[in-house]
């Protein structure tokens, strides 16, 4: 999947999860894109909602925040366009039908939030617009995912990533359960991130190393901005800056699958730490080796550790300490 610059099958994908940390605030909303540019995030993320389709009338405290945080289509448009032209990636929660109808057209993905990814027509509706869509699958479990799945792309979507999430705010360290990264990449074939609610970056990183390829964690310009939850769970653009390095540490640590015996890293170390044959006494023409006739001692040489010599007919005579060679060996007696 393409975010941004990344292709997750090439390098993990940072996502920096604005969210609502703007607080209605289009000058803030800015400041945090282009933030999230400089600390290296390869996207944004923000939530689209439409109070009305997504709170009962009777919430009205939460109906008052939302509607106090919330950005008009144009607006949306325009965040979007200043983070193409610093070179990041776009992505957007969408809340209700009616928001995905106006946000697909200048989103590059679409999220479908935990809470929501039980609502198959909205999952149906994202899958229709052909974007690519992530599902994060906080507050279900494997079967609810593949159902989740096999809507958004029965709908046509061509691409659909799973971000293992645990809905807790913040998320303590015994919750966060990264070893579900593997089963979820395993039972789903697709590709797995995971958006990240804990405090800190170890658990991002953890997740790297266990097969994460898109990460999300929210970004606030400063923890104490103000009394909303999330700014306290959030990275500050300095914090999101060492988590984009250290996933790239991660990633070079990780490397590739080990092919090669010895590693060109390796060859100075192999030459002398490996053994070779030495005759262990003096050995005469025609002995016919045993156990005791031969000892195995650094650095490396033409006949390693791993050949068998025992029972090998010696063609010529060695003195004790001469390393043995291959056509010392005759056939075994």
């Amino acid at each position: 999947m393409r975010i941004g610059p990344a292709d997750t099958d090439r390098q993990v994908a940072i996502v920096a999860e604005i969210g609502n940390n703007h607080e209605g605030d289009l000058t803030v909303a800015r400041e945090l894109v282009e933030a999230a540019a400089e600390a290296g995030a390869h996207a944004v993320k923000f939530q689209a909602i439409d109070p009305a389709e997504l709170v009962h009338p009777d919430d009205t405290a939460r109906l008052e925040q939302l509607e106090r945080f919330r950005f008009t289509p144009e607006q949306f448009a325009e965040l979007a366009s200043l983070a193409r032209s610093v070179g990041i990636g776009f992505v957007c929660s969408a809340f209700s039908l009616e928001v995905v109808d106006w946000l697909a057209p200048f989103t590059d993905v679409l999220k479908v939030a935990s809470g929501d990814n039980d609502y198959a027509a909205l999952l149906e509706h994202m899958g229709t617009t052909g974007k690519p869509v992530i599902v994060s699958s906080g507050m279900t479990d494997i079967g609810g995912l593949r159902r989740a799945q096999q809507i958004v792309i029965g709908a046509g979507a061509e691409e659909v990533a799973v971000l293992h999430c645990v809905s807790a705010y913040p998320a303590p360290p015994s919750a966060a359960h990264l070893a579900t990264i593997p089963v979820l990449a395993r039972e789903l074939g697709c590709t797995i991130g995971y958006s990240d609610h804990t405090l800190g970056l170890e658990a991002s990183l953890a997740a790297v190393a266990l097969g994460a390829r898109i990460i999300e964690k929210h970004m606030t310009l400063r923890h104490d901005y103000s009394e909303f939850r999330d700014h306290q769970l959030s990275a500050e653009p300095a914090e999101l800056r060492d988590l984009v390095n250290q996933v790239a540490e991660v990633e070079t640590l990780i490397g590739e699958p080990r092919q090669a015996a010895v590693l060109p890293e390796e060859e100075g170390v192999a030459a002398a730490a490996r053994r070779s044959a030495v005759a262990a006494r003096d050995l005469p023409e025609g002995r016919v080796l045993a156990a005791g006739d031969v000892r195995f001692l650094r650095p490396a040489g033409p006949v390693g550790a791993s050949t068998e010599v025992t029972g090998r007919v010696l063609r010529r005579a060695r003195r004790a300490g001469e390393r043995l060679e291959p056509d010392d060996f005759g056939e075994r007696s």
